[in-house]
């Protein structure tokens, strides 16, 4: 008895021994210092993300206040194919939703390099497939001329899409006078923050319809009235609400069970060795933290020019070398010093994105690093006296740019995320595509 009590002590004295050396790793401890050294606050709280269920401290809108019933109103509207009521052509009644161009196992972006709603068929094993319907001109497409932010996260923007446009507060307080000039920004002057914004414009804009009629049509009716019973039933089922429930959702959306948001939580051993020093050098040598320092490696306020191709150059429908996204900041403010700059958008899950940049002309988190690290234009349009100064050559080494692909590809990833995804919608299409290709694709014929 004495023998076996004596083994297990000494089983348990190695075990600690084992892992104390583990958390005395001096990766930790360098990571740390760098980590609290890049945060505002000085602190490693800075860079948590909050917990989804912990509705009262994810960042909201003050006029739309989260709820669970708003949640779970608006996880089925995102994917509700039902909502596409206002196409171009009947054959793309009901064929899309908000969740075709933001695919959830394409970080929330969609799984080829240009998003189509309306006028698009297909999907594939990950929206890969997504093409444009015979049937349509190309002046007829809903098809984005920039690529789709992603939305996990985006709780922690303020302003949305890649100009930042969108929401009359932070970063467009003083542009009122330019709300006017785009019939989409004019949302900005119901006053609602950015997501709310966006969503709202959104609806119309994707050809999207949400009134009484269609929520009694599909039984969301009391999913109205149980998310927005301080609305009058008059106003209760509208695009407002329907972006606000939508907008509740994705408020939701965070990619918090990470391995950099658990070691940021205490567990060293959540990260390997290479993904420290891919972390080490994110927040080190790369600089990369001086532009992605927000809490979701992202930075709300910052626009900065990096000289990359726009999307008309990929071939992608209905965009040209005139589209106004094309200049980025600018094109919204016009002010010359702001072309060309595009929003610092959030790094997490970005392994499954598939395509990078506004243009989408990158196709892999290396390719990133390693135009980042030649620190070099590429896009003609873009002279060079309009690049950020933060973008310059960084020196990588060919081992330190694996380590810190190695960070941004596995250290951020989130394998959690299929939660997000609803069962089933109320009215029982396909989602999130209902299209016949799609309907064989998904499997739900």
């Amino acid at each position: 008895m004495n023998r076996i009590f004596y083994c297990l002590l000494l089983f348990s004295v190695l075990l600690s021994a084992c892992r104390e050396d583990r958390l005395d790793n001096p990766l930790d401890h360098r990571l740390e210092r760098l980590v609290k050294d890049a945060a505002p606050t000085g602190s490693l709280e800075h860079f948590v993300l909050p917990d989804k269920g912990d509705l009262d401290n994810i960042p909201q809108d003050p006029s739309n206040p989260l709820n669970a019933d708003k949640v779970r109103l608006g996880k089925m509207l995102f994917f509700e194919t039902g909502l596409a009521l206002a196409p171009v052509h009947s054959v793309g009644e009901s064929s899309y939703s908000c969740g075709t161009c933001h695919v959830p196992s394409a970080g929330f972006m969609p799984g080829a390099k240009q998003g189509i709603a309306d006028g698009g068929i297909g999907f594939g094993l990950n929206g890969e497939d997504r093409t444009k319907v015979n049937i349509y001109k190309e002046e007829d497409l809903d098809a984005q001329g920039a690529r789709p932010l992603s939305l996990i996260n985006v709780a922690m923007v303020t302003n949305t899409g890649w100009n930042g446009q969108f929401g009359g507060n932070d970063a467009n307080q003083g542009t009122e006078n330019i709300w006017d000039v785009e019939e989409a920004t004019k949302v900005n002057h119901l006053g609602y923050f950015g997501l709310e914004s966006q969503n709202i414009e959104g609806l119309h804009i994707h050809r999207m319809v949400v009134d009484k009629e269609v929520t009694d049509l599909y039984g969301y009716t009391p999913y109205f009235d149980a998310a927005f019973p301080d609305f009058q039933e008059e106003e209760r089922y509208s695009d407002v609400t329907g972006s606000f429930a939508i907008s509740a959702y994705l408020r939701t959306v965070l990619a918090n069970e990470a391995p950099f948001q658990r070691w940021l939580k205490g567990n060293e051993l959540a990260m390997s060795d290479m993904q420290k020093r891919g972390a080490i050098l994110f927040f080190g040598k790369a600089n990369c933290y001086q532009c992605h320092n927000g809490t979701s490696l992202n930075n709300p306020s910052q626009f900065h020019a990096l000289g990359v191709k726009d999307l008309h150059e990929t071939g992608a429908f209905k965009t040209d070398a005139n589209d106004r996204r094309n200049r980025g900041r600018g094109g919204f403010t016009l002010k010359d010093e702001d072309l060309y700059k595009f929003k610092v958008p959030q790094l997490y899950n970005m392994k499954d994105a598939g395509f990078y940049f506004h243009g989408s002309s990158k196709e892999s988190l290396r390719e990133v690093v390693e135009y980042f690290n030649e620190g070099k234009g590429e896009n003609a349009n873009v002279p060079e006296s309009y690049l950020s100064p933060q973008f310059h050559p960084l020196g990588l080494t060919e081992g330190e740019i694996e380590d810190l692909v190695e960070f941004l590809k596995n250290g951020l990833y989130d394998r959690e995320l299929q939660h997000y995804i609803p069962e089933s919608i109320l009215s029982g299409n396909c989602f999130p595509n209902n299209d016949p290709f799609s309907q064989n694709q998904l499997g739900c014929e």
